[in-house]
């Protein structure tokens, strides 16, 4: 007979930590590709500007080109998001077989490799949908019906007061970092870390555009090479229908690169742990009655140098599941408890007073610190004193260590026992582990060594995270695209601009070169940028939003290599982005294009 346990706690505190980084990453793409959908929806309206003056003074009201366009844009949204739920739901089949496997090995929960379609997401897409496009094409449609019909029969007028827009965009940007040094300076909770997060987003974005303005500007001013000059002065104006695609391209690499240094972190943090708590070359889950006799027989081993003993149970409290466990006290096994703050000669309390240590989950959501006292509840009692506090991964709830002694007086005859044997010669772990299960009859499923239970743990650390990693590049290829077709919205804008170039004498390769370099120009900026912003996103998440939903407190590690590899196949996305619609207009004669513009 086997039994199978599955605890209620562990399931719901791993769909908690499931549904944090996934709606995070979803709802931020989301966002990156709202201001994809302000920008295309803008530089829209603004070309249309001209026909929009002819019909007002011909006597078509604003309010009825506000229902035409309100009716266009409500055909446009259904369309997304039929298409959007149906690509979604692909996305979601695709990537549910890696969350059903990490399931599967961490708690034995099995979930259905399939997801079907339901009226409840998809009617909280649309309204989703429907209100990201009324906040993003509001102002745009506003600006457009208020702007006086004599205006807009000039060429693309809107677009001259781009830099008044931006410094307005700054004033905000402002605002909402002063909001965020507040809530900062607040209490802190899993809710204001998420605050924080997104007003450092969005006024690190907002300011982003008047930033690269200003360089442009001065640049066009200040250089003396007079190509140069002309060269910024043109991507300057070009931030017109640019600047919100390279705000959310600057977002979209700042949150890839924040996941990168956030799983990075908590990669290597769990790697250094499992190296530091499996100290032991083999691990056993006997059974009571069998523990003393498998212990006996594996100290009589020439290849075992020493036998661990670790009794465990698990205590219901009113704040939660409590796991009691206890420790011998070898130097090994002191050397195996990751430390995180402790009292002097812990260890000797630990084992020769009425002490215990905590795991660092419980003394952050319990407010409690080495040197307190603390009451543990039936059947333990209070009185205990806390000599240190450890870190602990591998645990969703309250973990409490006692010495054996104290364990056996306090505890004996309840919970489960696991054996680790040390020993001498880690290259016959494999030949130990097959002599035990000959002679105790044991099933693979109790007996672990220390390698696979490493790279075990380790491999589903990958598979789990890997979604995460996943949105983190969609999110970034979408920002790429929505670059790339403003890109072309704009130069067939400006269709009449680069056939006079031509006309000037200024060739079709000067041409290309000019239009990915200067999105290589914005890229560079938007990187430098996005880098910092990246690594202060990944310290918010793990200071905060990390520390007080789970209890625990991360390294943070910088991976400069992978940050170097985002940017430059991003950075070769958008010259390649800029080019191609340079060079699909050059085709064409000088003159054939010049009068096409015209």
């Amino acid at each position: 007979m086997t039994l199978s346990r599955s605890s209620q706690s562990e399931l719901e505190s791993l769909t908690a930590a499931f549904h944090t980084n996934l709606s995070a990453m979803s709802m931020l793409s989301f966002v990156v590709g709202l201001f994809i959908f302000y920008q295309a929806m803008s530089l829209s309206l603004a070309q249309r500007q001209p026909l929009v003056g002819s019909l007002r003074q011909v006597g078509v009201s604003g309010w009825q080109l506000a229902q035409a366009l309100c009716m266009e844009l409500a055909v446009l949204v259904f369309l997304s998001w039929l298409c959007g739920n149906v690509f979604g739901l692909v996305l979601a089949n695709q990537l549910i077989p890696a969350v059903s496997q990490s399931l599967s090995d961490l708690y034995d929960a099995n979930i259905g490799l399939s997801i079907e379609w339901s009226w409840q997401w998809s009617l909280y897409s649309f309204v989703l949908a429907m209100s990201g496009a009324v906040i993003s094409c509001g102002w745009p449609l506003i600006r457009l019906l208020k702007t006086q019909p004599i205006r807009l029969s000039a060429r693309l007028s809107l677009m001259r007061f781009t830099g008044a827009e931006f410094t307005w965009q700054a004033f905000l940007a402002c605002g909402l970092c002063v909001a965020a040094v507040a809530i900062y300076q607040a209490p802190k909770s899993q809710n204001s870390g998420y605050a924080i997060i997104v007003l450092m987003l969005l006024s690190v974005a907002l300011i982003t555009p008047f930033i690269t303005w200003k360089i442009f500007t001065l640049f066009s001013y200040s250089l003396r090479w007079v190509k140069l000059r002309w060269f910024f002065a043109d991507a300057a104006a070009s931030m017109s229908y640019r600047g919100v695609a390279n705000m959310a391209f600057m977002l979209a690499m700042a949150a890839n690169m924040g996941v990168e240094t956030m799983v990075g972190s908590f990669r290597d943090t769990t790697d250094r742990w499992l190296t530091q708590r499996l100290a032991a070359d083999i691990y056993v889950y006997p059974t009571n009655n069998s523990a003393n006799r498998m212990s006996r027989w594996l100290e009589e081993q020439p290849e075992v140098e020493r036998v661990w003993w670790r009794w465990e149970e698990e205590i219901p409290t009113e704040s939660g599941l409590m796991q009691v466990v206890s420790t011998g006290n070898s130097v090994g096994e002191m050397d195996a408890l990751t430390v995180k703050i402790a009292v002097p000669n812990y260890w000797y309390h630990l084992h020769h007073s009425r002490s215990i240590m905590i795991s660092e989950s419980m003394a952050l959501k319990r407010d409690l610190r080495p040197g307190d006292y603390v009451d543990l509840g039936a059947p333990l009692g209070g009185n205990w004193h806390i000599v240190g506090v450890y870190y602990d991964y591998g645990n969703p709830y309250h973990q409490v260590l006692l010495s054996e002694n104290r364990w056996l007086a306090n505890l004996a005859g309840s919970g489960d026992v696991a054996l680790g044997a040390v020993l001498k010669d880690k290259t016959q772990s494999l030949f130990v582990e097959q002599r035990l299960q000959s002679r105790f009859r044991l099933s693979s499923e109790r007996i672990y060594d220390n390698t696979s239970i490493h790279n075990k743990a380790m491999t589903t650390f990958d598979r789990t995270f890997a979604i995460a990693d996943t949105l983190g590049n969609i999110t970034l290829v979408i920002a790429v695209f929505g670059i790339f077709f403003a890109t072309i919205a704009g130069e067939i804008t400006r269709q009449r601009h680069t056939s006079l170039l031509r006309c000037l004498g200024v060739s079709g390769k000067e041409l290309v070169m000019i239009g990915g370099l200067q999105l290589l120009v914005f890229g560079l900026i938007s990187a430098a940028i996005a880098m910092p912003l990246g690594v202060a996103l990944a310290q918010l998440i793990v200071d905060i939003v990390i520390k007080q939903s789970f209890g625990w407190s991360l390294e943070l590690q910088i991976v400069p290599w992978q940050y170097l590899g985002t940017c430059l196949w991003s950075l070769a996305a958008l010259v390649i982005a800029g080019a191609l619609p340079v060079l699909k207009l050059i085709r064409n004669s000088p003159i054939h294009s010049l009068r096409d513009a015209l």
